[in-house]
């Protein structure tokens, strides 16, 4: 193997288990506050459903 690869190689080996977990972090990250965002997001929509079910109750009551 050519002499400055090796020399290239020796420093960038040894940090690679250390990019490779920032990576995996980032994406662990990424991943639960997509889940979080989706889980609220969920939630606010079952409240905006049963608003509107209250609202169509009281046109209906005022309406009589």
């Amino acid at each position: 193997m050519n002499p400055i690869l090796a020399e290239i190689y020796s420093t960038i080996i040894p940090s690679a288990p250390y990019v490779i977990a920032a990576y995996a972090l980032i994406w662990v990250v990424l991943l639960v506050y997509v889940i979080i965002i989706m889980r609220g997001t969920q939630k606010a929509q079952k409240q905006i459903v049963l608003l509107e079910e209250q609202v169509a109750d009281l046109q209906a009551k005022a309406g009589k």
